[in-house]
């Protein structure tokens, strides 16, 4: 018989496996950063809750988080706050308010996005704040069909330095990173606006940015990859010194992103855009070399013409310098600091005597086109070839000498390697860096680029004397001096550009790398001339066939 005191005893033990069966199976599921628990509530306790994910979900964390629900939770909040006529939103993380907004102003409306205040209506020409957003008039006007009246939310949300709002993209390999942590929302609620006819702007201040950073404009898109990304489609950007204007045709979450000019995926893309380029342009190299080759064979008075012989060896000296280029590229971090100083050595020497060369091209034109009368040197192209090949080489050594060669990295913000070669030591050497690249290629562009002009103005003014009154574009002097910009290295002409902007990277590493293509077609044009050629051939090629066969 079972006593009242064990009935007792065996009635809290089933309390309390009850009890704590219910904290397990409470527990368990209570993982608010998977986005399911707290979905569709918006009290400031749910809110609270769920922004500490915020700060859970990162990368390095034991967190589970569901990155696509919790990013779908602060999208609907915007839809919320519009449908549920809330008025003012103030917490530590976000910043919201609502306004009811006439379809028929007569002016753009203006907010200020103070990121420790919530957002206000400011006028156009107030100076503070800085921070602001501009909905222009003709928004509102396009839907007065619909409504007379709209509901306009404002949010700015702090997303903290977790995996939320970061997408695939703004990867922190890169040390890309959104300004401040702090996203731009702006929604009318169930209302969708896209493909505005003027766009809506949004001004954002910092600090003047490091030289390898710069900023971009970009919106949410819950369209891009698994769980959302940001993207640029439909932004502009205009960039200045302590301040970013950012112009879109919809609305959406916005933000300022702050990342490397060069990171590691455009690093990447422009050593695989070199490679290519340089692939093709060491092909027709090669063919320019067994072009000339062959020439000499068959036409006995080519032996004698300098102009060739330029030509050919700056084709060597360009074949030799992407060959370097491809074995410092290609093989990666050298271990041994006596092969990486070779390899560093070697790469320059040939980067000199492609820069040498160019500007002997331009000597040469220079002596056919402009001065043509008492240009006769003896030993014309050996000398040139002891200034070739010879100072480049005595750089080289001085440079050697001072021990500068050695290991180099591209680095971003976070001093992480985006590409590493051989090349000059980094910090240690950066004065012989300025000096025998930048300095020396600034004086062989600059004399190239005399010569070029004074060329194409001869080019042009000799073709409208001889062409009398007939009026018309002047096609061949246009292609004679894209030929002759070839040879004087015109495409690297657009490394003075590069610091706009990633766009004039790409393009100085396109056509960059193709300068081999070009020298061949001009090599193959300029002395296998059709027959309509020869006897309305540029002066160029005539003057450089009678000039350096007198040489000799």
């Amino acid at each position: 018989m079972v006593t009242p005191g064990a009935l007792r005893v065996l009635f809290l033990l089933l309390l309390l496996l009850w009890a704590s069966g219910m904290e397990n199976s409470a527990g368990e599921p209570r993982n608010v950063c998977l986005g399911l628990i707290n979905e569709g509530n918006y009290e400031s306790f749910y809110l609270e809750n769920t922004a500490g994910c915020f700060t859970k979900c990162r990368q390095s964390g034991n967190e589970p988080c569901d990155l696509k629900n919790l990013q779908r939770y602060w999208l609907k909040y915007e839809f919320h706050l519009v449908e549920n006529q809330m008025g003012i939103v103030n917490t530590s993380f976000l910043k919201a308010v609502v306004q009811s907004v006439s379809t028929n102003i007569s002016e753009d409306l203006f907010f200020s996005l103070t990121p420790s205040q919530v957002p206000r209506p400011v006028t156009e020409k107030e100076h503070e704040p800085p921070d602001r957003v501009r909905l222009p008039r003709s928004l509102f006007e396009s839907l007065q069909d619909s409504s007379s009246v709209v509901r306009l939310a404002i949010t700015l949300l702090d997303i903290g330095p977790g995996n939320l709002f970061k997408g695939p993209e703004l990867s922190l390999e890169d040390s890309s990173s959104v300004l401040n942590n702090r996203v731009v929302g702006l929604s009318l609620g169930n209302i969708s606006v896209s493909r505005l006819a003027e766009p809506l702007e949004i001004t954002f201040s910092h600090q003047r940015p490091p030289s390898n950073m710069t900023f971009s404009c970009v919106f949410w898109d819950v369209t891009k990859g698994s769980t959302g990304d940001w993207s640029s489609t439909g932004c502009s950007t205009e960039l200045s010194a302590k301040r970013t204007v950012c112009r879109c045709d919809h609305l959406t979450f916005f933000a300022l992103l702050l990342r490397p000019i060069l990171d590691r995926a455009t690093v990447q893309a422009l050593v695989r855009i070199s490679q290519a380029g340089c692939g093709a342009s060491m092909i027709f190299l090669a063919f320019t070399v067994v072009l000339y080759a062959a020439l000499r064979f068959y036409r006995q008075r080519f032996k004698s013409e300098d102009a060739p012989k330029v030509h050919v060896a700056l084709s060597i000296s360009l074949f030799l310098l992407n060959l370097a280029f491809f074995i410092n590229v290609g093989h990666g971090r050298e271990r041994s600091d006596a092969t990486c100083w070779a390899r560093g050595a070697i790469f320059h020497y040939f980067l000199l005597c492609t820069f040498t060369w160019m500007g002997l091209e331009a000597f040469h034109l220079y002596l056919l086109v402009i001065k043509v009368f008492n240009t006769y040197f003896g030993h014309y192209f050996l000398k040139l070839s002891l200034v070739g090949w010879g100072l480049p080489a005595l750089i080289v050594i001085g440079t050697g000498s001072a021990n500068s060669y050695g290991h180099y990295a591209i680095r971003d913000k976070k001093n992480m390697a985006t590409l590493e070669l051989c090349w000059f030591r980094e910090k240690t050497a950066v004065s012989a860096l300025y000096v025998t690249v930048h300095g020396y290629f600034l004086i062989t562009c600059l004399f190239s680029a005399v010569v070029l002009g004074l060329v194409a103005w001869k080019i042009f003014t000799l073709s409208t004397a001889t062409a009398g009154k007939e009026q018309g574009p002047n096609w061949k002097g246009v292609l004679t001096v894209l030929g002759l910009s070839s040879l004087v290295g015109v495409t690297w002409w657009l490394a003075i550009l590069t610091p706009l902007g990633r766009s004039t990277i790409y393009v100085f590493a396109l056509f960059n790398s193709l300068q081999g293509v070009f020298i061949f077609c001009w090599f193959a044009v300029l002395y296998f001339p059709s027959r309509t050629a020869v006897s309305s051939s540029s002066g160029t090629a005539r003057i450089d066939q009678v000039h350096t066969t007198s040489q000799e």
